[in-house]
């Protein structure tokens, strides 16, 4: 499946699950773990690191870019109390334009370089493939998280 394909695909699963009802939000995938709520503003916050992650690195390669902590994201943003309604729309409004960058710079500057400070060389293309996979890994933990009680 091309990137495009992949990155419409996990959107549009995504995007119903920003309509969830209030239960369903609360569940977690597993004890300890974030509930359906905080997974949906993190993948609304990621996408927006994401999305300027990848406008830097077709703009001006060879850069290092700096890793984000989710949890202290996650505790200091306050999740569980973030309008998720502004989440919805910024992952979307996001996505749209990963998806337009995908289609325009994926295949010409998908080797350009950088460093990303835990995980070291990356190229664009790298970077345009983390963005579906993390996506599709939280649509995951949010079906397990579905399923439980």
């Amino acid at each position: 499946m091309d990137i495009v394909t992949l990155l419409k695909n996990t959107r549009q699963e995504t995007e119903g699950f920003f309509d969830l009802p209030h239960h369903s939000l609360s569940k977690a995938y597993a004890e300890g773990k974030w509930n359906i709520k905080k997974i949906l503003v993190h993948l609304a916050d990621a996408e927006s690191i994401l999305h300027e992650r990848l406008k830097r690195v077709i703009a001006e390669p060879k850069q290092v870019i700096w890793a984000f902590d989710q949890d202290l994201w996650c505790n200091n943003l306050d999740y569980e109390i973030f309008p998720l309604e502004l989440s919805k729309s910024l992952y979307l409004a996001n996505r749209q334009s990963v998806i337009y960058l995908a289609k325009n710079y994926y295949t010409r500057s998908g080797n350009n370089e950088f460093i990303h400070s835990d995980t070291g060389l990356r190229t664009l293309k790298d970077e345009f493939d983390k963005v579906a996979v993390h996506n599709q890994g939280h649509i995951n933990q949010i079906k397990t998280a579905l399923l439980t009680n």
